[in-house]
């Protein structure tokens, strides 16, 4: 079982960053934005490549932020920490195929020799990043995971993802006894279907993800899919049309991520934090700058303060605008970290200039419908979380 780097000998730092140089070493081939390679696909480096992250990594280097967070380079998650989430033979099926030259892990998650290491170090970034938050080590933490882990399920990789990091760590730490009530609020572009597939018929887990519609995966992510038996009201998807910008987000995040997280009253909240909702990203159709994001790591910063004593866990998802994402992921941390070290972003205020960047009418209506149904059962009676 993972033990805390950090170890128990109490605070150590107000915000944790959890990395590893493994983690960039995972090579998905020359697939570009495809999920594999075919005749008449010229040979590119993956969308999901290490790039991005590592730009991030180092950038805190360069700006100085980095020294301002207690470093932790845990090791990658055993095989038992994993089977709180993952099947057996779906994690046999992984080693077999790392031996034996990679492969496909199940639905657009491509691997090669090493993958399988490098995804079981991501998963031990989050059980680390997890394990010290709830046990108080750090207040709260960032953990630069690669691969992604939102879309993997207990016995399929999908989407870039091999194992679900965020379900091994939550799952792990529920067993361990060191957190009962976990909300997990995913803001990737795409649909955090891995993590609802995890908790769907969960009391204890709440999620919520706000992605792009009918993006990836096809056909999961809609409104009505909330949550099933003792779960029922304890999943929230808020599938935003093509084209929302900031004030779309902001509309969401005000009417019902946070008066929605504080009826929740979690012991701890995670979140899912990709990149590729930005305005620079070729796998999304958002409109977000750095500005935006740092604004709703403020609003979930201030939640956590409010009902769990700032106990917040910051996951890395996707995210692949290698020039953007290092902006990005750094106003995300500097909020965390509650930072005053800042690095310039030459695109923040184009960004925010662009048409369309204001809450439109289709946009608050489907939004403020959510908001309403979401009140209310088909019955008439309250749902689970009251807002």
């Amino acid at each position: 079982m993972i033990k805390s780097v950090a170890g128990d000998a109490g605070p150590v730092s107000s915000t944790g960053f959890y990395w590893h140089e493994r983690c960039f070493w995972h090579d998905p081939g020359a697939i570009g934005v495809f999920s594999s390679s075919g005749e008449f696909q010229q040979p590119l480096a993956a969308s999901e490549s290490p790039e991005s992250k590592r730009r991030l990594k180092n950038l805190l280097e360069v700006s100085g932020l980095i020294d301002e967070m207690a470093v932790v380079k845990p090791p990658p998650a055993a095989r038992e920490d994993l089977e709180y989430f993952h099947t057996a033979r779906y994690l046999d099926e992984l080693e077999r195929g790392d031996l034996e030259g990679g492969g496909d892990a199940g639905d657009c998650a491509p691997y090669t020799p090493g993958s399988f290491l490098a995804a079981r170090q991501s998963a031990g970034l989050a059980i680390a990043a997890v394990d010290d938050v709830a046990r108080g080590i750090c207040r709260n933490a960032y953990a630069l995971c690669r691969p992604p882990g939102h879309h993997a399920e207990a016995d399929r990789g999908r989407g870039f993802c091999l194992l679900g990091n965020i379900p091994v760590a939550v799952t792990r730490a529920q067993a361990m006894g060191l957190v009962k009530r976990v909300a997990v609020l995913d803001w990737d572009v795409h649909h955090g279907n891995g993590t609802q597939s995890a908790f769907y018929d969960s009391p204890d887990v709440f999620t919520l993800s706000i992605h792009q519609a009918g993006n990836y995966p096809l056909n999961t992510g809609t409104f009505a899919e909330q949550g099933e038996a003792g779960g029922y009201g304890r999943n929230l998807n808020m599938p935003l049309p093509p084209g929302c910008g900031i004030g779309a987000y902001r509309h969401v995040m005000q009417q019902l991520v946070v008066p929605a997280l504080q009826a929740f009253q979690p012991e701890l909240i995670i979140v899912a934090c990709g990149y590729d909702a930005c305005g620079k990203d070729p796998l999304g159709k958002m409109l977000l700058n750095s500005s935006a994001l740092a604004e709703m790591t403020e609003q979930v910063k201030a939640v956590a303060e409010r009902v769990c004593g700032g106990r917040l866990v910051m996951v890395h998802e996707g995210g692949y605008s290698e020039g953007y994402v290092p902006l990005c992921g750094h106003a995300v941390i500097a909020e965390l970290a509650g930072s005053a070290t800042r690095v310039p972003d030459p695109q923040d205020a184009e960004i925010a200039a662009w048409a369309y960047q204001e809450l439109q009418p289709h946009q608050r209506e489907l939004i403020d419908g959510w908001r309403s149904d979401w009140e209310h059962t088909a019955t008439g009676g309250k749902h689970a979380i009251d807002l």
